[in-house]
């Protein structure tokens, strides 16, 4: 678990100053009363700052790891090597919806959510100025909406908090969570102020062309990231005083995870492919004794990761171009992206449909390897490009036993049952 070093000096502050009642003698402030005002509206903000880091590449607070990593376990970015049932199930696209390990991610996933409406509306009356913090937070709202269309089955249910009462939400289709994600980010797109406006809104623009692209709207995709620059990122930071990098902790620090390699004979080489994107270092065991090990050396324990980039608008653009059929700048935006390293050879075309959607999807899962990306473009693959299910996630023999089974996405917490409108997934289609 991370170290609170701010805590252990109050601890031991307190400790220090002996027995002095007036250490103890304070008021317990009113919880709703105490957002009612700038700081207030300031703490908000900075809570879905925070848990947006569990969501993405932080550990939940039972050190389980978030939703993207589940993601990619179901796709073939990892392999389980853990003992965990909750993570062999994963792997083996067989995800029950009693997975000790969903609860969490929902819950961080859906703090995010109802606590960014808040922090607008907080921001709104009570601090303004600037701008972009309320726009800020209309973006990692729908990111993290779209986040969820992504990743869970049809019937997700998007509760809310209104005036201070908890509302049920009904389940909706994973279309509808891109949709709602484009329009938060229309919202966000609302407010730009200076420096840091500049950053909401390429964040915000990333959003709604990540969105638009799952909802098949390419041309659309396109031109809403046009203006993104090439070099923009929106990092995740970590640190020894906050959490750490769970890239790094899950796999290289607690052997749990396997950077995976031609999984289940239809997943991509991210290991003997070589590719300076995604860097991997092998040798011995993995936690449960008996997998090989193969780590990840992109990230180091305390390295920031970027989820949203310039990068990525590139390859929205190379999509949206493919899809009208103009091969030539589909390539260009792709050699663009590949221009920004010294260690990346142009491309060649490879000619025809099936090889060109081949390198885009290729191009995507080596360039935002482990950024929760890759379970969105397998069902994608299936959505938009008529893929089956068989030819682009893992199937046949299970190294651990079995079979592959035949999940494409992730079911819904059964911690749900709470919720009167709740019926589970509607369906587990892509």
């Amino acid at each position: 678990m991370p170290i609170k070093t701010a805590g252990a000096a109050l601890l031991a502050a307190l400790v220090l100053s002996g027995c002095d009642n007036a250490l103890l003698d304070f008021q317990d402030p009113d919880i709703i009363s105490s957002v009612n005002s700038a700081s207030g509206a300031i703490a908000l903000m900075n809570g879905v700052r925070e848990r947006l880091v569990t969501v993405t590449t932080g550990e939940t607070p039972s050190s389980h790891e978030s939703l993207i990593f589940f993601g990619g376990l179901l796709a073939d970015e990892w392999k389980s090597g853990d003992s965990f049932v909750e993570r062999n199930s994963t792997d083996q696209r067989a995800i029950s919806e009693a997975n000790a390990f969903l609860s969490e991610q929902m819950l961080y996933l859906n703090r995010v959510r109802t606590q960014g409406k808040q922090a607008i509306d907080a921001l709104r009356q009570y601090l303004p100025e600037p701008a972009a913090n309320i726009g800020h937070m209309f973006a990692l709202t729908g990111f993290v909406e779209n986040l969820a269309g992504e990743h869970f089955c049809n019937g997700i249910p998007f509760s809310d908090v209104v005036n201070g009462d908890f509302v049920y939400g009904g389940p909706i289709t994973v279309d509808s969570a891109f949709t709602r994600a484009v329009a938060w980010s229309d919202s966000a797109l609302q407010y730009i102020d200076g420096d840091e406006g500049d950053v909401v809104t390429n964040m915000a623009r990333i959003v709604k062309g990540r969105a638009l692209l799952n909802r098949g709207q390419f041309a659309a995709a396109g031109a809403a990231v046009a203006a993104v620059p090439t070099d923009f990122v929106y990092l995740i930071t970590h640190s020894a005083n906050t959490v750490v990098n769970e890239l790094w902790s899950i796999n290289v620090g607690q052997k749990r995870y396997v950077v995976a390699d031609v999984d289940g004979g239809t997943g991509l080489p991210f290991v003997s492919a070589n590719d300076p994107r995604v860097t991997t270092e092998g040798g011995g065991l993995s936690f449960d004794s008996q997998t090989p090990f193969v780590g990840q050396t992109i990230y180091g324990q305390f390295d920031p990761v970027p989820i949203a980039s310039g990068i990525e608008a590139r390859l929205i653009e190379a999509e949206a171009a493919l899809q009208a059929g103009d091969a030539g700048t589909w390539l260009g935006k792709l050699n663009a992206a590949r221009a920004t390293r010294s260690d990346l050879a142009p491309l060649d075309d490879p000619g025809d449909a099936t090889g060109r959607i081949n390198l885009m999807f290729r191009e995507r899962a080596f360039w935002m390897f482990g950024t929760g990306h890759r379970l969105g473009d397998l069902r994608r693959l299936i959505r938009q490009y008529g893929r089956t299910a068989e030819t682009i996630f893992p199937t046949g023999a299970y190294p651990k036993g079995g079979n592959y089974s035949t999940d494409v996405n992730i079911p819904l917490s059964a911690d749900e049952a709470n919720n009167p409108h709740f019926a589970g997934c509607t369906d587990r289609n892509a």
